[in-house]
């Protein structure tokens, strides 16, 4: 049995235990259902979501596909009640990840694989910085692209999710002391962020942008300890920022993002990278993480001599 299928073999039982637990203890079915009648709704889901996952799983393409639909249907119906009347939250949640594992389960199912070569297409595909540019250009672009990503991804977002877990009842008290915690990883995630921004603009002639990249391989600053200490910047302000707002939501939205960054984005980029800088990217990506430091900066070999005796010291 494939991934796909073993996965919608899982939800199948899963959502037959939940249906049990709804009628059997009254209050599964106010935290996932709030006051909806769960009777009415048995009638569509049952059928579209229980035995149309158990279908996907015996191999039923049609299936898979009528499941996935429904599931997301229903995680959108689900969401605007909740928002509307504070009810069913953890109903939203739970739908959510069967939404996001029924898309993943999908793609394992009609093509065997799961595209992440469509989040790097169009606008996000890798291409290098105009050469022509000045340096001046390089940073004001970063600059912009920071403002920009920065807003969104550690402004709107975290307050719309914070917003939503107040509302849809599921919060979590937090310690004090994580917020002085949030503020002091705020601040050193975010030092790092503008140092290695601004390193990769400066030397590599080009920007953190995909479709902007550095036209030359950046080995210095904090890219001598760390191979991504952008990606690792940005992670690490996520959590700090959903330590500020006391939102579990938050900092599991900035782990996820670490993992999809991780899984789906980067073999991409590592994939360009080697392919433009051939060996001098392999024996960087084999003395540097990814995402823990080393002790030691990495000392690149000069051209024409044998790696530092750093290489090879560690792998990604």
């Amino acid at each position: 049995m494939s991934w796909g299928r073993a996965y919608f073999a899982i939800q199948a039982i899963a959502g037959a235990a939940w249906w049990a637990a709804v009628f059997v203890f009254p209050p599964v079915r106010v935290a996932t259902l709030g006051n909806l009648d769960p009777a009415v709704i048995a009638i569509l889901d049952i059928p579209l979501f229980v035995v149309g996952s158990a279908l996907a799983a015996s191999g039923l393409k049609a299936a898979a596909v009528a499941t996935t639909a429904w599931t997301l249907i229903v995680t959108v119906a689900l969401g605007v009640y909740a928002t509307m009347t504070g009810e069913a939250g953890w109903g939203v949640l739970l739908m959510s990840v069967s939404a996001g594992g029924s898309l993943l389960a999908l793609s394992l199912t009609l093509i065997g694989r799961v595209p992440t070569e469509w989040i790097i297409a169009g606008p996000f595909g890798f291409r290098p910085a105009d050469m022509r540019a000045r340096p001046a250009v390089h940073l004001m672009l970063t600059a912009l692209e920071i403002v920009i990503f920065w807003g969104l991804f550690l402004g709107v977002i975290p307050f719309v999710l914070s917003g939503l877990e107040l509302r849809w009842g599921l919060g979590i008290p937090f310690p004090a002391a994580t917020r002085p915690v949030g503020v002091v990883v705020l601040v050193f995630a975010s030092a790092l962020g503008l140092w290695s921004a601004a390193v990769m603009s400066r030397i590599g002639g080009g920007t953190p942008l995909p479709a902007a990249m550095p036209n030359r391989l950046v080995i210095a600053g904090p890219y001598r300890v760390v191979r991504n200490p952008m990606a690792l910047a940005s992670i690490a302000q996520g959590v700090a920022v959903g330590l500020l707002l006391s939102s579990w939501l938050v900092v599991l939205y900035a782990i996820s993002g670490a993992l999809l960054w991780n899984y789906a984005v980067r073999p991409h980029e590592e994939r360009d990278l080697e392919a433009r800088f051939g060996d001098e990217f392999q024996r960087y990506r084999a003395a540097v993480r990814c995402w823990w430091p080393r002790l030691r900066p990495y000392v690149p070999a000069p051209a024409g001599n044998e790696p530092s005796k750093f290489v090879g010291e560690v792998t990604s």
